[in-house]
């Protein structure tokens, strides 16, 4: 299966997996609104079950993009520096 995907120019790291280039018409408009004034396209990506994608599950992307006809890629949560809790062990 191939997926074209696409990249927020409003939100840093959302990307937008859609099965058939240029066509956003499966999704939803408030999240296309979301992702600024056009998305922009980065790259067509052959899903293979033997492969794995940085950050998302090859099964749930596929899943998604038969089901829906497209899929989305939040942005990783940050950690608060606040929540570490051990010390650095620097080493001099």
């Amino acid at each position: 299966m191939i997926a074209y995907i696409y990249k927020s120019r409003k939100k840093a790291e959302l990307y937008l997996y859609v099965a058939n280039k240029d066509d956003f018409s499966n999704v939803p408009q408030a999240l296309y609104d979301s992702m600024g004034k056009e998305p922009v396209f980065v790259m067509e990506i052959e899903l293979i079950l033997a492969r794995k994608l940085a950050r998302e599950n090859i099964e749930t992307v596929i899943k998604n993009l038969k089901e829906q006809g497209f899929h989305v890629q939040m942005p990783p949560q940050i950690q608060n520096i606040t929540t570490f809790k051990e010390p650095a062990n620097y080493v001099n």
